[in-house]
């Protein structure tokens, strides 16, 4: 029997088949001039084992990463019986969950912190040239979102589906300079830090 070939991890998504998906964080979609090519990386692949009367039945789950390292990024998780499969499905959803993420040039904005579950991660911006300070987890998020300088620490779990949907959930609690004059109805300085 020959078997399919695996499917890198890392691959490249033509921009024609999200463009309806992208949203920016208050809900709009995004316009076709924004969008740029999108990659993906797998952060974790699950191995679950069933076991059954002749031994055991594995299945698989692959948590997914999507983002255009501009400021647009998603996560995914699919399930099948083999890996190439269960990371297919975890691009596909990964699509279908696109956000627009507020940055400050190379870093964000100000200090944030992002909540699931047990989980609890704080973001922190950096001056230029200090890289994304994180672990795996954290960092296939950031990096995938156009983060380049930050600092982060990780409070209670650190299971990677709890640490991928935390920082997720910090990134989407930023807003621009733009954003808060337009909430608030009045002028915001920027604070030049570097």
């Amino acid at each position: 029997m020959a078997e399919e070939p695996v499917k890198p991890v890392k691959s490249k998504t033509s921009e024609r088949s999200v463009a309806p998906s992208a949203r920016t964080s208050n809900g709009a979609k995004l316009s076709p001039q924004e969008e740029q090519p999108l990659e993906d990386t797998v952060v974790k692949v699950f191995r679950c084992a069933k076991v059954v009367k002749g031994g055991r039945r594995f299945s698989f789950a692959a948590l997914v990463v999507l983002g255009d390292r501009a400021g647009t990024v998603g996560v995914g998780y699919g399930k099948a019986k083999e890996v190439p499969f269960a990371v297919e499905k975890g691009i596909k959803d990964a699509k279908k969950s696109l956000h627009k993420i507020a940055l400050a040039g190379r870093t964000i904005p100000y200090q944030v912190q992002g909540r699931y579950r047990a989980t609890r991660i704080t973001l922190v911006p950096a001056s230029p040239g200090t890289g994304v300070i994180a672990g795996s987890n954290a960092r296939a998020v950031l990096e995938f979102a156009g983060v380049q300088d930050v600092l982060t620490k990780v409070y209670g779990g650190n299971s990677a589906k709890n640490v991928v949907k935390a920082t997720l959930d910090g990134l989407l609690k930023l807003r621009s300079k733009e954003m808060f004059q337009s909430l608030r109805g009045v002028e915001v300085e920027t604070i030049k830090r570097w």
